[in-house]
């Protein structure tokens, strides 16, 4: 069975790193001075590569990268909108309802997506 780490590649680590310190609530582990690794609650792991060390970097053409954070309930969601932006997170678009689910959608410094949601029970 395979598993991933996700790894995005940032334009300034030092920002990015206090960033998602901030937004997980817990430190990375420095593997590099070019790369740190989160180690999150639910196994999995969320890498930062300063993106100017990449080797290949010419070679990447993607630009769209969505990081999607699963939450109990609605409430949830409202809060750490509220939490987020009050540390900084540029809030894309507050709190709403999608069919799939109520979100809301942020960005990080390097404008990767970030949303929050609570998926909608089937029937309501």
């Amino acid at each position: 069975m395979l598993d991933a780490t996700f790894i995005l590649y940032v334009s300034d680590l030092d920002r990015s790193t206090r960033f998602y310190a901030q937004l997980l609530q817990r430190s990375p582990v420095p593997f590099e001075p070019t790369f740190v690794m989160f180690f999150l609650e639910s196994g999995a792991r969320l890498g930062l590569v300063a993106r100017e060390t990449v080797e290949d970097s010419p070679a990447m053409t993607s630009q769209g990268f969505e990081l999607d954070f699963p939450v109990g309930d609605n409430a949830d969601v409202d809060r750490l909108h509220d939490e987020w932006a009050g540390l900084g997170a540029v809030i894309v678009r507050p709190p709403h309802d999608m069919p799939f689910a109520y979100n809301f959608l942020a960005a990080d410094p390097d404008g990767h997506r970030l949303r929050v949601f609570c998926r909608r029970v089937a029937g309501s």
